[in-house]
């Protein structure tokens, strides 16, 4: 299995080198040439599986690269119920008829990115190891990217971190899980402006490719396809335990800012998962909402990005979203270039043609929006109806898959984040404190580190110049 970029260059790379890269050198993103097709004997092969071996089964479709030894190793050594809190790794719970959560949150961070960004920090010393080399890790989080990718990477030999994030503009929790990390191997940068401030930093970074070769920059955000393609395992698991038979269809909704998570959704259906459909829910932020329902896709400034009670959702500028519109286009990777290139940065945005956008109903995507009225009732409802605490992303996609689900159809709702790492809410909601795990009693307390730094791509680079040894 080799990959291209988004954006046309041919060069085809192996995994193992774009596991390293991020970005591509022409500023695209990089997919596999082809997704494989899953026939019906592989599904039922697959069904009984035990989620470690079925991630490797996933992986080892795309990453030819590893010795099948060592990549089920570093599956088995990932995905442990002391990890993930169950053997199931990510259960479903029921909550009215055919409507379940998956559960993907229970890992070190209580939050979804955890899935992918264990196997990354494994996959990295691996690789590293392999070559003897050394990587300084990139990256921006609107909240949750950030403390899952510094949880896996923490104390990893041969790897450094360097993480942005909007200052003042996560949540208590999350800032502390993040800036009370003490490994000198982490590195938290807050910087003044939106998390679309951080993202296009990180951006400008990778594509300077001489400072990026010169210091060996690499990525965790999900712009690096091995998050992604971690994330498509955790779709087939939803599947098995939803259904009985490879003839049934299920929907997954998903809370979604940066594209990344239902993107994976994407993958899986491609790959032929039986998806009836991916339900894409935003919070106020809805650029992709509006996308979905028009053609248009307009990012939105600063200004215009609201600071909700949704934060890890306070996007305006969808990095994984290329990769979408390149498997729309039919692959074009000029026209995908001439979108998200010089036009996206001059214009803010652009509108597909008719013709374009007429093939979005094939990929199964519907999508909608919610608000922090909304967020407070289904919180509530979900907690009156069935005694369980939900938190505000997995609210908004709860509320927004109400209105797509179809009867003999499960729908699963991806649970991104567990309520105690967005108390103010929770307590508006239902007047109490969300429980946390006892390890994180009392973090809020806890000596912090970090720098506050302008939003300014070339102080980043001065900053990691001089801690990047």
């Amino acid at each position: 299995m080799k990959y291209l970029s988004t954006r046309g260059d041919r060069t085809l790379r192996g995994f193992s080198d774009i596991l390293l890269e991020g970005l591509a050198p022409d500023g695209g993103l990089y997919l596999p040439t082809h997704y494989p097709r899953v026939d019906d004997a592989t599904l039922t092969r697959w069904r009984g599986l035990a989620y470690a071996d079925l991630a490797f089964e996933i992986l080892s479709l795309y990453i030819d690269d590893i010795p099948a030894p060592d990549l089920k190793r570093l599956c088995h050594a990932t995905y442990t119920a002391a990890t993930f809190g169950s053997e199931a790794i990510v259960p479903l719970k029921p909550l009215e008829d055919g409507v379940y959560l998956q559960a993907l949150s229970n890992g070190p961070t209580l939050a979804f990115k955890d899935m992918a960004m264990q196997l990354l920090g494994q996959l990295f010393e691996y690789e590293l190891g392999r070559r003897g080399e050394e990587i300084n890790i990139l990256g921006a989080t609107s909240g949750d990217t950030g403390s899952a990718a510094e949880y896996a990477m923490r104390g990893k030999h041969g790897v450094r971190v360097f993480m942005l994030s909007p200052h003042g503009r996560m949540s208590p929790f999350q800032q502390a899980q993040m800036f009370s990390l003490q490994d000198a191997n982490i590195h938290n940068i807050a910087i003044e402006g939106v998390f679309d401030d951080c993202q296009d930093i990180v951006k400008a970074v990778s594509n300077d490719l001489d400072f990026k070769r010169r210091h060996k920059i690499g990525t965790v955000n999900s712009i690096n396809w091995a998050r992604l393609l971690a994330q498509v395992v955790y779709y087939f698991a939803g599947y098995f335990q939803a259904t009985k038979t490879n003839d049934q269809t299920v929907s997954f909704a998903v809370p979604s800012g940066n594209f990344g998570n239902i993107c994976a959704g994407h993958v899986a259906r491609c790959m032929g998962l039986p998806i009836h459909r991916l339900v894409l829910a935003t919070n106020e932020n809805d650029v992709l909402d509006e996308f979905f329902r028009t053609g248009t896709y307009r990012v939105r400034g600063s200004s215009e990005t609201f600071e909700t009670s949704s934060p890890s959702m306070d996007i305006s500028k969808a990095s994984n979203f290329e990769r979408f519109v390149f498997d729309l286009l039919g692959r074009n990777g000029a026209r995908t270039a001439e979108l998200f290139g010089p036009k996206l940065a001059k214009e803010g945005g652009f509108s597909l043609t008719p013709a374009e956008f007429e093939p979005v109903a094939s990929f199964g995507f519907v999508s909608g929006k919610s608000t922090h009225a909304d967020r407070l009732a289904t919180i509530r409802d979900t907690w009156q109806r069935f005694g369980m605490m939900i938190d505000t992303h997995t609210a908004d996609g709860l509320k927004v898959a109400r209105r797509f689900v179809r009867p003999g159809v499960p729908m699963l709702v991806l649970e991104t984040a567990l309520p105690a790492k967005f108390a103010a809410t929770i307590q508006e909601a239902l007047g109490r404190e969300p429980e946390r795990p006892a390890a994180l009693q009392g973090i809020e307390s806890l000596p912090r580190r970090f720098t506050v730094m302008p939003v300014d791509a070339a102080a980043v680079m001065r900053y990691i110049e001089t801690h990047c040894h």
